[in-house]
This record gives C-alpha cells, sequence and structure tokens, in this order.
C-alpha cells in the first residue's frame, strides 16, 4: 500500500539526521538550563520555589505536547508538528533571553515561566513527530532506528553539559558564562535542523499510508489490553531512568563525589549504546533486550544505594546506564512493531505517559522517599542534639537579622538577603521546634529538615552566622543518606520489567522468534476478511435458492 513515487521524493537520509539533531536542543536544554538556575536565581531575586517551577517545566511542557497535540498529529501531518516544534524552540529561547531587561520584577520572572514551558513544547513536538517519522521513515527497521533517533538526547546532555562545564570553569565573569548566552546557544542546533528538515517532503505517518482511518486508530489504541500494559510499563522504566537521573547528581555530589561525572558516564553508554542497537536488537530481540535491561537497572540502583567509594558509584552508574539505554526507544518500537494499528496515535501516547509519569511520579516520588529517611538520619542522638541546637540559635538570632533588612533601603544588596527570606525561614524554624517537642522530642517528618533547608536559603553568609556553616555541614550528608536510601528502596521496581519482558521473550521463541508486524498486511488481512464476510452469505443464497429448486 507504500506509494512508492512519493517515497522516491523523499530525502530519507537527510530526513533523518535532521529529525535526529532536533533532538539535542531537549538533551542541552536540560543540562544548560541546570547549569544557569543559580544566575536566574540572584539576578532575577527568585525563591527557590521559582526556580523549581522554571526547572519542572522541561518535563510537563513536553508531556503537554505529547498528550494534547500528539493525538492530533494525523490531522496536521509529520511535516507541520515539525514546523510547530521549530516554533516553539525559537520562541521559547527568544522569550527567556527578553525576560533579562524585566530582571527583579513579576514580569521577568513570568516570561522566564513562559519561554520555558514554550521551549519545553518545542522539545515534546519533537517526540510527536520524530517518533513516528522515522517509524515511516524505516518500517523494516523501526526498533533499531528509534534506538539511533534516542541517542540525540544524551548527545545533548553531553553537549550542555561540556559546554556548561567549560564557561563555568574558564569563562566565569564574562559575557559567554552570562545565562543569556548559554540558553542562547541552543539556537545553533535548531537553526541547523530548521535549514536540514523543514524544506524537506514528509511521507504520511504509517497509519495515513496505509489508509487506517482516525476513528479506527483511535479504537484500536484505547481497546487493546496490551496497549495498557505497556503504557503502565513505559511509565516505570521512563519515571525510574529520568527520576533517578534527576537525584544522582545531587545525591552524590553530597557524598563529596562526582554526582556531574556520574550522570555524564551513563548519558556516554547510552549514546554509545543506542548507536549500536541493530547488533543488540537482533542478538537478543526487543524483548530479551528490555529483560536483560531491568536486571541492569537494578543492579545499578543496589549499587548506587550502597556506594560508599566512587569505585562503586561508577560501577552503579555503568550497570544504570546499561540498564536505562534501550528502554524509551525499544518500548515505543515494540508497540509500533506489535501494535501497529495504533498508529502515530500509541507512538504518542507512549511516550507521553513515560514522561508524565516520570515528572509527576518518578521525580517526587524518588524526593518523597528521601524526605522520609533525613528524619531517621538526624534522629540519631549526637546529630539530634545538633539539629535542635542549631534550630535553637537561629530562633534567636534571626529575628535581629530580619530588622536589620527591614531597616536598609535595598537590603538584597547590601546584605544579601531580604526581610520576607528571614521570616520565612524562621517560621519554618519555629514550626519544627514546636513539632519536635509534641513528637516527645523526637525528631520525625520533614518539618526539621526543611527549617534547616530554609537557614540555608535565607540568604545569610556563613561568616556571618556560623551556625548556617553547622546547618549546611549537617544537611549534606543528610540528603546523601537519604538520597542514597531511596535509590536502594526502588532497587526492586525494575523486576517487575524483567518479569514481564521475560515473559514476553520465552513467548516469542515457543512461537519461531520475535516478529514484527506490518501494518499493511494487518489492512489486507482485514480487507479480504471483508471480502469473505460478503462472498460467503451470496454464497450460501445461492445454494439455498438451488435447493429450493
Amino acid at each position: 500500500m507504500t506509494n512508492t513515487k512519493n517515497q522516491a521524493e523523499i530525502h530519507r537520509g537527510r530526513l533523518f539526521a535532521g529529525i535526529c539533531l532536533a533532538l539535542v536542543p531537549t538533551g542541552a536544554s536540560f543540562a544548560l538550563l541546570a547549569n544557569v538556575l543559580g544566575q536566574l536565581k540572584e539576578e532575577f531575586i527568585l525563591t527557590n520555589a521559582h526556580v523549581g517551577f522554571i526547572a519542572g517545566a522541561a518535563i510537563w511542557g513536553m508531556a503537554i505536547s505529547l498528550l494534547v497535540l500528539g493525538p492530533l498529529l494525523e490531522g496536521f501531518g509529520l511535516k507541520r508538528g515539525t514546523v510547530l516544534a521549530f516554533i516553539g524552540h525559537v520562541c521559547g529561547i527568544v522569550l527567556m533571553i527578553a525576560a533579562a531587561p524585566f530582571a527583579g520584577t513579576d514580569a521577568g520572572f513570568w516570561m522566564l515561566m513562559l519561554g520555558a514551558v514554550v521551549l519545553a513544547m518545542g522539545n515534546g513536538m519533537i517526540e510527536v513527530s520524530g517518533n513516528p517519522l522515522t517509524a515511516a521513515l524505516y518500517t523494516e527497521d523501526k526498533t533499531t532506528k528509534l534506538n539511533w533517533f534516542h541517542a540525540f538526547f544524551p548527545i545533548g546532555i553531553l553537549a550542555g553539559s561540556l559546554l556548561g562545564y567549560v564557561l563555568n570553569v574558564y569563562f566565569g565573569g564574562t559575557a559567554l558564562h552570562h545565562w543569556t548566552f548559554q540558553i542562547g546557544v541552543i539556537l545553533v542546533p535548531v537553526i541547523i535542523y530548521g535549514i536540514m528538515v523543514l524544506p524537506q517532503k514528509f511521507p504520511k505517518t504509517e497509519g495515513a499510508e496505509a489508509g487506517l482511518p482516525v476513528g479506527k486508530m483511535f479504537l484500536n489504541t484505547l481497546t487493546h489490553p496490551l496497549m495498557y500494559v505497556m503504557l503502565i510499563l513505559m511509565a516505570i522504566a521512563v519515571s525510574i531512568e529520568l527520576g533517578a537521573g534527576r537525584w544522582i547528581p545531587e545525591v552524590f555530589a553530597r557524598l563529596d563525589l562526582p554526582g556531574i561525572l556520574l550522570l555524564s558516564w551513563i548519558s556516554f553508554i547510552m549514546v554509545v549504546l543506542r548507536l549500536n542497537a541493530g547488533y543488540f536488537v537482533n542478538k537478543f530481540s526487543p524483548p530479551g533486550l528490555l529483560t536483560l535491561g531491568g536486571l541492569a537497572m537494578a543492579l545499578g540502583l543496589l549499587l548506587f544505594g550502597t556506594a560508599g567509594s566512587g569505585f562503586t558509584a561508577f560501577l552503579g552508574a555503568t550497570f544504570f546506564g546499561l540498564g536505562v539505554t534501550f528502554f524509551f526507544p525499544t518500548v515505543v518500537g515494540i508497540v509500533s512493531e506489535r501494535l501497529p494499528q495504533t498508529g502515530s496515535l500509541g507512538i504518542v501516547l507512549t511516550c507521553g505517559v513515560g514522561l508524565a509519569a516520570a515528572g509527576g511520579i518518578g521525580t517526587p516520588g524518588i524526593g518523597g522517599i528521601g524526605d522520609l529517611q533525613i528524619a531517621q538520619y538526624l534522629n540519631q542522638d549526637e546529630r539530634r542534639i545538633e539539629t535542635i541546637e542549631i534550630l535553637q540559635g537561629a530562633r534567636e538570632a534571626f529575628p535581629d537579622y530580619a530588622q536589620q533588612a527591614h531597616a536598609s533601603p535595598d537590603p538584597f544588596t547590601e546584605l544579601g538577603y531580604l526581610p520576607e527570606d528571614i521570616e520565612r525561614a524562621l517560621g519554618y524554624v519555629n514550626e519544627a521546634l514546636a513539632d519536635y517537642e509534641t513528637a516527645g522530642e523526637q525528631i520525625v517528618g520533614n518539618s526539621i529538615p526543611q527549617a534547616l533547608r530554609a537557614i540555608l536559603g535565607a540568604g545569610i553568609s556563613g561568616d556571618d552566622l556560623p551556625l548556617v556553616e553547622e546547618a549546611d555541614a549537617l544537611l549534606g550528608p543528610a540528603e546523601g543518606y537519604a538520597g542514597q536510601r531511596a535509590l536502594l528502596i526502588i532497587a526492586w521496581i525494575p523486576l517487575i520489567l524483567t518479569v514481564f519482558f521475560g515473559g514476553m521473550y520465552l513467548r516469542d521463541r515457543q512461537r519461531g522468534g520475535y516478529k514484527a508486524i506490518s501494518i499493511d498486511s494487518l489492512m489486507t488481512e482485514g480487507v479480504e476478511k471483508a471480502v469473505d464476510s460478503t462472498i460467503k452469505p451470496a454464497q450460501d443464497s445461492s445454494e439455498d435458492k438451488g435447493k429450493r429448486k
């Protein structure tokens, strides 16, 4: 059913190379936005909550595109989807940079926020268009080529991380280090992919090429039990990959281990393996590959959770990288190859649910598990005494600092903090001490860790108030311990993936191996059944007439 003439007019290699490059801004924006959050906080006088909103948009903005616009892809087509991604990338970056003159105002924050959301939606539209485009370009080798496509996400992370590191170390304080330059650099791959792909002729999606009605595609997607199973498994896999990946640098930096290098090593492993996915897919089959991946992911988390040295941490990163590498693109590939009747909708829903789960469940869920562990760490006898002394000291000292800030005409410039920051921290301290008394002088819950964070976030220098440095020295190892415990607690979850995909692998072996299903064959089979159902009643009617005669 493929239109050979139209296929001949499509420059498959150039189009695929361009759409792969279009995934680089997604990874680069993750890395570079994280690198400039400190600058944004200082220049725009933002709270940690404000900064968290901007950073969080990187995930849920993508999910908006996938879950809201993705189901409409058959209506506007692959090329228009890529054009929307390009517009989102350019407008998002320009909006963020345009916020610079409004630093320190509410308008400045909202311009940054809007720019981050639009940029993330551009990233999401590349997923919306890029996955079905790859499947349409390489109908005979979807899983391998989807792994190639998704190799460019960690490539973007590596490139952005390396650039950010160089700018931090060698160009600190210069215009090249300023956040506007770092965000602006993302425009380079955006412009290049725009030149490469926007003038090109795009294919139709597989479903449209095969003549699959949109209504039938929705019905197939929403009524097939395996589709729901794949959505659940994708949610688990991506929540672990991106959720743990978000916390690994922070957790191990608190333990004086090179957390950012661990993440870079994981990204490097992902790049190398995804670019060589064809060998592994052919050797193990997609379900077999994910069976092994679940085991490696679990082992990596186990090593992370018990690591006491750089060697063990890097060993954990190696297994974790081996485990997470193939999940996102290979699950998408299995959906496309085993459930081709779900068309582009099945693909974008699989991606969207995975990213939404990572942003809404994985990242905050791991953080929530860690919060439960901090109190346990701080409640040890000597640490408990030290913690309460710090809080009591803050309760006595902070009112004077708040009074100084109120008396200053420009407290942030003169003192480095605002009166509301001090008063907010004091509120956390008073609440924490009250909870401590209520709990029978035991540290339970989140109020005391939150109070320590508030002391550190108030903006008072440790040189002016030594208890700030004491709070940092106490909270750092506590955060590291809690993060490690959280990773250890979730280490069993990837085994769910191993059990399911292991069962799929064994079932495939019993049936002669993994076999991709062609949408053309399904459509042909459907036509033949319809013809048979029309012919058979006619034949039966003729036979009945003959008998009556």
